[in-house]
């Protein structure tokens, strides 16, 4: 088996909660490219992909709740 690669001193770890601020970036829509260049090179993939589902369903939940109290239901 391989073994784990140590991660250099001054390398940033891949953590769930940079990558729900990647996500949050992205759904206000206004990042620089380095930025992003930086996010996309420290965050893992699959951390993004959860922080974008628990967000859409967050936003959906958000949108339903929101219409239904102007409603008044």
């Amino acid at each position: 088996m391989s073994e784990a690669k140590p991660i250099a001193d001054n390398a940033v770890r891949p953590s769930l909660m940079r990558s729900l601020k990647t996500v949050a970036w992205s759904f206000i829509g206004i990042r620089s490219r380095a930025g992003f260049e930086e996010d996309a090179a420290k965050v893992n993939p699959l951390h993004v992909l959860l922080a974008g589902v628990i967000s859409v369903l967050f936003l959906v939940v958000s949108l339903i709740g929101l219409a239904t109290w102007v409603v008044g239901k």
